[in-house]
């Protein structure tokens, strides 16, 4: 009903155009007369043609009343289009004398008149529709929102706001760091001063709320605004980091609350589109352990490069099932195939192989709770090392091109088992691509925050549950990466790699777990030591009170990506050595000799001393 009303006032104004164009050519003197039949032959081409373009552009099957520029540009170019079929018409008949002559004149001058009345009528609708949404909010219970951002992000949530009176949120300032846009205007949205004028700003304008709007904005500027807010006692909210975004749309519905990944977000660097696309596209890739926390963000991530196929390989039937509801939701007309799978089944490993013929893996699956590795020391090497193994023989077997290894800084100079089996499988995968000539490579990096079974989790549960907050030691510091971002620079890492490389991804200064709790606590609104307790409990077995990302011997050089080392290749085991001292390894795991296994894995690893921790206590694993 609503597309029929317009055709009919579509026809009216293609009326107006084309007599208009005419009244305009002769002043409406004796000529507009004298010309008036050739105005009926361009109105009455005109009532034909335009339409038929109209609809066969969408024009009768678009909601104006959310008109943009996208609209504007379909509108610009069905006109022009109709008008061009119109004029070719015409100059047609007058070369075969059906019209004797045409005022040529009147044919730009009706293209002209078309885009004013049509297009001026379509967005007439868009601004009655903001009118009445505007006039129809109830002022008194608007929130006063200052915007933290003036790009293209900040307009597009105050122009939501603007469009959603449910939102009951009205924009009233921007403040930007960027001189060139000081006392510039959004959407009528003034930007009144810099960030260092938060303070006074909020307390001038009687904020209500403040917005960051600013995905690719670093932590130093998330905790300045936070730290502002909460003295003043006022809420703010944040967009998700630009990693976080990657695939998603920036817009009021993405706002939430400020996270401690937001206070530990790093400058965002951009990523080589082509390089990495070339790598991935048109490819059946692989992830092991694609239920984990890395594996499920790689899934969503390799989605974005339009693979041949995406298989999702895992123990876990549980956690494979939400990563392929998550992909199938999200990516539908992506290929993906759920594997069950235990990496530690060389025969099924040869059999999905068989089957799917992976051309890129990423293996992501392991056994990664240190302490709780400390006790199962069997399991650590069957799962970690064995299963890497067999993912690496496979590879081989079937000529997969590219593999893959996600590590971690714990592999150097390990004081855990976790960190041993995490270093001997780096080795295995670095032998196959010696033996292979293949681009396998290992990738490593520290800790990732929010993963499953890490310490933001365990923090918030422990906030929630009115505390203690327990931190191991107050000096304890690690590495810190949000996962979306740790993935993005895996990815770039993968397309650099051209087979037996180590790339280390740069963490940034390392990072007090007591600052983590503290800064965690009061995002929760509370006062660390005087609402929520923090109490030290001791190291525990497996760790060390900070990481290394190499060994201090080691060389490393700099990647065509700012925030990728390459390690220089160590003289470490490989070869039948290595496949003797794993078999030994295996061996030792089915018999249940763990104090044999710990001795062999700090012979054969640099540094390594994990026989030198205390045996571990079964109730102190968290």
């Amino acid at each position: 009903m609503r597309g029929r009303l317009i055709l009919l006032v579509d026809l009216l104004l293609i009326v107006v155009a084309a007599l208009g164009s005419f009244a305009l050519r002769t002043d409406l003197g004796p000529l507009f007369t004298f010309y008036l039949p050739q105005a009926y032959w361009l109105l009455g081409i005109s009532l034909v043609v335009k339409p038929i373009v109209f609809y066969v552009f969408g024009l009768y099957r678009r909601l104006w009343v959310y008109a943009s520029i996208q609209e504007l540009k379909l509108l610009v170019v069905a006109v022009s289009v109709a008008s061009v079929l119109v004029s070719l018409v015409i100059v047609v008949l007058h070369a075969v004398q059906v019209i004797p002559f045409f005022p040529r004149s009147t044919l730009p001058i009706d293209w002209l008149l078309t885009l004013i009345l049509v297009g001026g009528f379509r967005f007439s609708l868009r601004i009655l529709s903001d009118f009445q949404q505007a006039s129809t909010a109830p002022q008194k219970s608007l929130r006063r929102v200052l915007i933290v951002g003036a790009g293209d992000a900040g307009a597009l949530v105050v122009r939501e706001m603007q469009k959603n009176a449910n939102l009951r949120l009205q924009p009233v300032c921007f403040l930007d760091d960027n001189q060139d846009k000081l006392k510039q205007q959004i959407h009528g949205v003034p930007v009144v001063g810099t960030l260092n004028e938060l303070a006074r700003t909020v307390m001038l304008r009687r904020i209500h709320e403040v917005i960051i709007a600013i995905p690719s904005a670093p932590g130093s500027v998330v905790r300045q605004v936070s730290d502002v807010c909460r003295a003043r006692g006022i809420p703010f909210r944040t967009m998700p980091g630009m990693y976080e975004l990657i695939g998603g749309k920036v817009n009021v519905s993405r706002l939430r609350e400020v996270e401690i990944t937001d206070l530990l977000r790093r400058e965002t660097v951009h990523i080589d589109e082509h390089l990495v696309g070339q790598s991935l596209s048109g490819r059946c890739v692989m992830v092991t352990g694609a239920g984990g926390s890395i594996g499920r963000e790689l899934c969503r991530q390799l989605a974005r490069w339009a693979p041949r196929s995406l298989v999702l390989l895992g123990h876990g039937e549980n956690s494979i099932f939400e990563t392929l509801f998550e992909m199938q939701e999200n990516f539908s007309s992506l290929p993906v195939l759920p594997v069950i799978a235990d990496v530690r089944d060389i025969d099924r490993l040869n059999q999905v192989f068989s089957e799917l013929r992976p051309e890129i893996v990423f293996h992501t699956a392991a056994h990664k709770h240190v302490p709780l590795m400390e006790v199962n020391v069997e399991e650590a090497v069957a799962n970690n090392v064995l299963g890497t193994r067999n993912v690496a023989e496979t590879a081989i077997n079937f000529e997969t091109r590219k593999l893959v290894m996600i590590s971690t800084d714990k592999a150097i100079q390990p004081s855990s088992v976790y960190g041993a089996t995490k270093r001997l499988a780096e080795m295995l995968v670095l032998d196959a691509a010696r033996q292979s000539g293949q681009a396998y490579s290992v990738v490593r990096f520290g800790n990732v925050l929010g993963s499953r079974g890490s310490v933001v989790p365990l923090f918030k549960r422990q906030i929630a549950n009115g505390g203690p907050v327990t931190v191991t030691h107050p000096d304890m510091k690690r590495f810190f990466m949000t996962i979306p971002e740790a993935v993005h620079l895996v990815l770039q890492a993968s397309a650099l790699g051209h087979g037996g490389e180590v790339f280390i991804l740069k963490m940034g200064e390392q990072v007090r777990i007591l600052d983590l709790a503290e800064d965690l606590i009061r995002l929760s609104g509370l006062e660390p030591g005087k609402d929520i307790e923090i109490v030290f409990t001791g190291i525990r077995p497996g760790e060390k009170l900070s990481e290394e990302l190499w060994d201090q011997w080691a060389q490393y050089e700099t990647t065509p990506h700012p925030d990728i080392l390459l390690l220089a290749e160590e003289n470490l085991l490989s070869g039948a050595s290595l496949q003797q001292t794993v078999d030994e390894l295996i061996h030792l795991a089915r018999e249940g000799d763990s104090a044999s296994i710990i001795k062999i894995m700090d012979r054969c690893i640099p540094g390594a001393a994990v026989r030198s921790q205390p045996t571990p206590d079964l109730i102190s694993y968290i």
